[in-house]
């Protein structure tokens, strides 16, 4: 389990950031600051709708904002393209068939270091260490799409590893996962920020953002309601409630046993176990 946020230089300044859709008829983003530091892994929630998606697209320049702006690792994503973020900030689709085209595994690794111009001995080198690294070298010369989808969402993560961002931007890791993959990518969270990475993960998977979360920003009504810890913000019950989020099951069980709002609660089964014994019920 995460600990607290660190507190260290940002590698993501966004300053005031606002997004508008259809011709000004929608207000996706409305006036969000936030920054985050190189390293930590932040889960974003907030129900559809609230503006998780419009903020992490914003970060590699897939849109570009309305106003404000957004710097990562010194690049001003407004006056940068998605390709030349890419190699900064990489962003792994909820949906691998929408990343997923080349004839094999291999192939699709190599195709991001290639189109950014590195040597083949690189790019090479990137492949094998990404097959490793994911433990998926038995799947290099098939077809991703004769790979299950759990698989495949594994292989558009690593076709992103290849490319060395900084940042990698998890939208939905675990919907379609099975337990054990899911499992295999809360590991892989961990490996990546151990490394040095910055992970944001959105997702609704609770459990997997009380593992794996230093922070998480919850979104409402295109704004930023609440910043903090994990175990902050699903002890937060007033801000549980507004948004309509149900922290994990361990969580829920906890604040009833303590009876009293926003304070400290059990994020793992663990930590449950260990409290229930205090309080002399196990």
């Amino acid at each position: 389990m995460a600990g607290g946020p660190r507190m260290s230089s940002p590698i993501i300044k966004v300053t005031d950031a606002r997004y508008v859709y259809a011709n000004g008829a929608v207000l996706a983003l409305d006036g969000v600051s936030l920054e985050i530091p190189e390293g930590q892994a932040v889960g974003i929630v907030g129900q559809n709708g609230s503006g998780k998606t419009t903020l992490t697209k914003l970060l590699n320049g897939l849109l570009k904002p309305t106003s404000g702006s957004i710097v990562v690792d010194g690049k001003d994503t407004a006056s940068n393209t998605v390709q030349q973020m890419s190699s900064t900030v990489g962003y792994v689709f909820q949906n691998p068939n929408h990343q997923l085209f080349a004839t094999n595994v291999r192939a699709e690794l190599a195709f991001g270091p290639t189109n950014l111009g590195l040597p083949p001995d690189e790019v090479e080198r990137r492949v094998e260490e990404a097959l490793a690294f994911f433990d998926i070298k038995q799947y290099g010369e098939m077809h991703p799409y004769r790979l299950s989808f759990p698989l495949r969402k594994l292989v558009g993560i690593a076709s992103v590893f290849t490319m060395g961002p900084k940042v990698f931007v998890l939208d939905e890791p675990t919907t379609g996962q099975d337990h054990q993959t899911t499992k295999v990518i809360n590991g892989l969270i961990h490996r990546l920020t151990k490394q040095g990475s910055t992970v944001i993960c959105v997702s609704h998977d609770m459990p997997l953002l009380a593992d794996v979360s230093e922070r998480m920003i919850v979104m409402w009504n295109a704004k930023i309601i609440a910043d903090g810890t994990a175990r902050e913000v699903f002890g937060n019950t007033e801000v549980m409630t507004r948004t309509h989020i149900v922290p994990p099951q361990v969580t829920q069980i906890s604040l009833q046993l303590k009876g009293r709002k926003g304070k400290p609660a059990a994020l793992s089964v663990d930590e449950l176990a260990k409290e229930l014994g205090a309080k002399g019920v196990a």
